[in-house]
């Protein structure tokens, strides 16, 4: 499953596996030896849907590409792309009293990192909600949502929209439920861009190793992490694995996102991010960050997109006033997006209009990248 490719998986059966193991939150994740790496091929690229650095500067985006290709991909994916329509409508400003600073993951403190790394094994360790059958935990809530959604969040224009709202709303949920105080961390991938290895990310000491071939994480503070939901719609146990291609993940670099942010238009930016540093970061990492719908899976995600958030940020504010009030682009139904237009995560927080989310700043949101 090939980020930006929409291929559905066929449902498979969830493997049963032995019990899971819970002590505190901050000394253990969900692991069982029983959960295996599944095969890179079931994670495997269906078709070329990235962009490569010539593409982004020729003016290319994703949704060009996928009408491109189209013919050659096994889902109808005509029924996902959108023609490109625009709508000039202006939101009122307004801004918070306490914004946020989001942090990039080298300047945070130790003590941040660990605040941050033990609320998300604080939410793996909590009970599910329900709402969602496959997942076995608060946390793979989140997997499963994303995965749910995948069709009509990707390939659109509501792709970096939608993410920043399900960034936002995770982070609130670590606060409110998991006690976490610090600043989100993101991952400067410009600075790695064909040598993610060599940040203290994927290090023992962390999120545990990336050039791993496909296997399982056995190092860091994930390892062995048991994941239940995907790879793509379908639910097959599995661990948390990673492939590391230096081949992929070069194409993050600083040269890329300025590609995507020379973009005049918010649908044609947000086109070439996805195809972008987007999907060669998720593709890059490999195997369950290379599914397309249940790559949150893996804890890489969030830092992955803070940087992608952080990146449509940073082209908004090339032009402020303009590109936190006004939208254009469609859905995948081909609906123009307006102001109006509804963002929801399932309730998990309640819905949002695409007004409310444009201005990180603003009230709804809060917050802002230390650069």
């Amino acid at each position: 499953m090939h980020f930006s490719t929409i291929t559905a998986l066929s449902a498979a059966t969830l493997v049963s596996g032995a019990a899971i193991k819970r002590q505190d939150a901050s000394e253990s994740v969900p692991t069982t030896s029983l959960f295996p790496a599944l095969p890179l091929s079931i994670f495997a690229e269906t078709a070329g849907h990235t962009l490569t650095l010539e593409e982004a500067l020729s003016g290319l985006n994703i949704t060009d590409k996928i009408d491109e290709l189209a013919d050659k991909v096994e889902n109808n994916l005509e029924n996902l792309i959108a023609p490109n329509l625009r709508v000039s409508v202006t939101a009122a400003a307004a801004t918070c009293s306490n914004v946020r600073v989001r942090t990039e993951w080298d300047s945070v403190s130790t003590a941040d990192r660990q605040n941050f790394v033990d609320s998300l094994k604080c939410l793996m360790n909590k009970a599910p909600s329900g709402q969602f059958s496959a997942s076995k935990s608060r946390y793979e809530d989140f997997v499963a949502l994303h995965q749910i959604l995948t069709p009509r969040v990707h390939s659109n224009s509501k792709f970096l929209l939608w993410h920043r709202y399900y960034l936002w709303t995770f982070e609130q949920v670590l606060r409110t439920d998991c006690g976490f105080t610090a600043t989100l961390p993101w991952f400067d991938e410009t600075k790695y861009a064909g040598k993610f290895g060599q940040s203290s990310i994927f290090s023992s000491q962390w999120f545990g190793g990336i050039g791993l071939g496909g296997a399982c994480v056995t190092d860091g503070q994930f390892a062995n992490l048991a994941i239940n939901v995907g790879p793509g719609s379908g639910n097959q146990a599995h661990c948390l694995a990673r492939n590391g291609d230096s081949a992929k993940t070069i194409n993050t670099g600083q040269s890329m996102v300025d590609a995507c942010n020379a973009r005049s238009t918010f649908a044609d930016m947000a086109g070439c991010s996805e195809g972008g540093a987007h999907a060669w970061g998720h593709n890059g990492i490999g195997a369950v960050m290379q599914d397309v719908y249940a790559s949150p899976a893996d804890p890489i995600f969030w830092l992955h997109h803070g940087f992608i958030d952080r990146n449509f940020r940073i082209w908004q504010n090339q032009n402020s006033g303009v590109r936190t009030t006004t939208i254009d682009g469609t859905d995948v139904d081909g609906n123009a997006l307006t102001l109006d237009t509804s963002i929801n995560v399932y309730s998990i927080r309640p819905d949002v209009k695409i007004r409310d989310i444009l201005d990180t700043a603003g009230e709804a949101l809060c917050y802002k990248y230390n650069y």
